[in-house]
């Protein structure tokens, strides 16, 4: 089959951990020990997120008093695609894949009248409590959301287009590389004849959609920290939901900024194309793809 696996940010580095360099390539070491059989018997193309990276990269700029201005977060969001592609291309390999791994620096094109240039809701970087996180934005000019029971900046996320690079990845994917690309949902860019970058942060469940549908992926699969979509998340009633279909979905709310664009992201693909998606753990991969763990998002005619 050919699979394309969105890696969650959080996944990554979790939430309250120390944002060495040590611990994350920790985490992506165990990404990449999770991944590698499904490298081995299927095509595989790999996205990832950058949240936490990007908002650090992020706060590293704005505090640096030698920089006349920031550096934007296009660049910002290249800058991690770059770092986490080479820890999750080395990782693989030494986790024993034997074909070629490449990682990307994609970018991805928007629509720069899209609205949600005015209405930020992508968060980055890390969580604080209400007041600190109101200093911060005080300070740099952010904007901040509530983020369960932390704060967090939160920046445009304007729909994805299409990877200016998809048509590259087809041709690698097919000579059968391992391809690692649009990390943070692609560099986001417009394009009027002339590719140009702009303030935002895309996000990477949308774009590994878009991409999976281009691609006429069999599989998409979006691997977080939670091990399935939950009935009534963060009560104690919570319950895992083995499947849905994108009828089922509309029955349910989700948190806007963190499941709710993995749920769009199914159902686009699932309808798009009639093949399943999934929601888990990243350490249950093998099992996802098999259908017994996590939440698989199946056709509505082939709902039980």
């Amino acid at each position: 089959m050919r699979i394309v696996v969105a890696l969650g940010g959080n996944a990554l580095l979790m939430r309250g951990e120390p944002a060495d360099a040590a611990v994350q390539l920790q985490h992506v070491e165990a990404a990449a020990r999770a991944l590698a059989p499904l490298a081995a018997g299927h095509e595989l193309v790999i996205c990832h997120g950058n949240g936490p990276q990007i908002g650090l990269l992020a706060l590293e700029s704005e505090a640096d008093r030698a920089l006349s201005r920031p550096y934007p977060l296009d660049t910002l969001g290249a800058e991690t695609q770059g770092m986490i592609g080479y820890w999750l291309a080395q990782s693989l390999r030494n986790a024993g894949v034997r074909k070629p791994v490449l990682a990307l620096v994609t970018q991805t094109v928007v629509d720069p009248a899209d609205p949600a240039f005015a209405v930020p809701t992508k968060f980055i970087g890390p969580v604080y409590d209400h007041s600190r996180a109101l200093a911060l934005a005080n300070a740099n000019g952010w904007t901040i959301a509530r983020d369960g029971t932390h704060w967090r900046r939160v920046v445009p996320s304007p729909e994805p287009l299409r990877l200016v690079e998809q048509d590259s990845i087809d041709q690698l994917v097919r000579a059968g590389t391992v391809v690692v690309c649009a990390g943070g949902g692609g560099a986001p860019v417009t394009d009027n004849g002339r590719l140009h970058g702009v303030e935002a942060v895309v996000d990477k469940d949308l774009t590994s959609a878009q991409l999976a549908i281009a691609l006429h992926a069999d599989r998409l699969l979006l691997l977080t920290d939670v091990p399935a979509v939950m009935c009534d998340f963060g009560t104690p009633e919570a319950v895992p939901l083995p499947e849905l279909s994108p009828a089922d979905l509309d029955g349910f709310e989700f948190p806007a900024g963190s499941m709710a664009p993995k749920i769009e992201a199914c159902r686009r693909f699932v309808t798009a194309t009639g093949s399943p998606a999934a929601i888990g753990a990243l350490a249950d991969a093998e099992k996802i793809l098999k259908g017994v763990a996590g939440t698989t998002i199946v056709p509505d005619h082939a709902a039980r």
